[in-house]
Formats: C-alpha cells, sequence, structure tokens
C-alpha cells in the first residue's frame, strides 16, 4: 500500500497495438484494491500523434502526480506523452522504448537471428492485423485459451502510420523509468526488450510470460507500477 503521508499518484494505463484497453482489467482490478486511481487511455492506434494527443487528455483530466504505463506500442505512446510536467515515472511493460527519432518500424527493422516472426498479415487499407489462428501462440501463450480467443477475434486494426510515428524527446530521458521484461515474449523478443530497459536506464522486474504479460501475470505488473508509484511519490 502507498504511504498514507504521501500524495498518491494516479495511474494511467497505455494498451498497444492489435488490442484495446480491456486487457488491462487485472491490473487495474489489483490496483484500485490498493487505492490507486487507475485511468485507462482507450487509444485509435491509427497515428502516433493521435493516441499521444488521447493520451495528454487523460493526463490533463488527473489532480496530482501521474505514472504512465505502457505497454508494447503503449510504450512509444508513453514515450512521447510522458514528458507532461505531471508524469512523475513512465513503466514499460513488454514494450517499445524508443529513443529520439526511434519508431517501431525502425525498432524492429532488424530482428536478432532466431528471432520469432510475428504472424502480422500484409496491410488492409493502411491497417495491419495478426493471423487470428496464430495469435495465441505468438502473443497470448500464457492466456487461458478462451480469454486468447477472445483477444484474436475482437483485435483492433493498427495504423501502419502508428508504427512509422517518430518519438521526438524521449520520457526516459528526464524521468525515472521502470520495465518488465516478458522472458517468453514472442513479439518483441526478451534481448531487444533488455536492450531498451538498459539503454533507459530502468529499473527492470524480469517476469516469465508471454506479450499478454500484462493479461496473464496482472499481479506481477501491478507489483512494479505499484512500486513506481511509491518510489516516485516519497
Amino acid at each position: 500500500m502507498a504511504s498514507e503521508y504521501a500524495v498518491m499518484a494516479s495511474i494511467i494505463l497505455v494498451h498497444g497495438g492489435f488490442v484495446d484497453g480491456s486487457g488491462w482489467q487485472g491490473v487495474y482490478g489489483a490496483l484500485r484494491k490498493d487505492g490507486y486511481n487507475v485511468t485507462i487511455v482507450q487509444n485509435p492506434t491509427k497515428s502516433l500523434a493521435d493516441d499521444v494527443a488521447f493520451t495528454r487528455r487523460a493526463i490533463a483530466a488527473q489532480d496530482g502526480p501521474v505514472v504512465l504505463v505502457g505497454h508494447s506500442y503503449g510504450g512509444v505512446v508513453v514515450t512521447e506523452a510522458g514528458t507532461d510536467e505531471k508524469v512523475r515515472a513512465v513503466v514499460y511493460i513488454a514494450a517499445f522504448a524508443p529513443d529520439k527519432g526511434e519508431s517501431v518500424s525502425t525498432l524492429i527493422a532488424n530482428p536478432p537471428p532466431g528471432a520469432p516472426v510475428p504472424p502480422i498479415l500484409p496491410p488492409v487499407d493502411g491497417f495491419l492485423a495478426l493471423d487470428k489462428a496464430k495469435f495465441a501462440a505468438s502473443f497470448a501463450a500464457d492466456v487461458d485459451a478462451e480469454t486468447a480467443a477472445f483477444m484474436a477475434d475482437s483485435q483492433v486494426p493498427w495504423g501502419v502510420e502508428a508504427l512509422t510515428g517518430a518519438v521526438t524527446a524521449p520520457a526516459w530521458k528526464v524521468k525515472p523509468s521502470y520495465y518488465i521484461v516478458a522472458s517468453e515474449d514472442h513479439m518483441i523478443p526478451p534481448p531487444a526488450q533488455r536492450m531498451m530497459a538498459e539503454r533507459a536506464g530502468s529499473t527492470v522486474a524480469e517476469v516469465a510470460g508471454s506479450h499478454a504479460v500484462y493479461v496473464s501475470k496482472p499481479g506481477d505488473v501491478a507489483a512494479l507500477i505499484r512500486r513506481a508509484a511509491e518510489e516516485v511519490t516519497h
């Protein structure tokens, strides 16, 4: 529990590509039980600029300090939006943590040898989707079959433009950062996650989980967010 003598930070959760904010339900519940005010941003994932604008509106609506959390592509969004003066820390959950000028497209351009290839289908009308038959194995291998099937069938088309959106001023260069490495991730290779976390100087927790670690291991994810909130508000 956060100290009663400290102002509790508000938590803002930002989802990634192919999914919406509903996957945060377990994390949301755990943090709400601890008394945190939690906001879930429903980004359209059409362009980085739009998603950053949605997230900044959520930040503006908070009364006090904010801990900004991003999963996957949501890491790009929080990296750009997290320079806001209300944001005390950024938390990456198996996420991209780009440097200035980097985007999802540049970060995935040269995968390490032997890295799994995400089953992304060719773009249609400027949007990407994952092969539903391969969604569970690549994105949510440790999520129960029923939930993984729902996630596959409720996919949100991910705009190609969002992948090419480049960061202008990385929040992790001016704010404390925290990072959960999902060691069984088949979307963003764990070595790439470790590299980005190290480069950002993040406090790291490694969890044996899939790319959907925020769904499968909400307690572990909430624990790191809670730690960030406590450390930056004392």
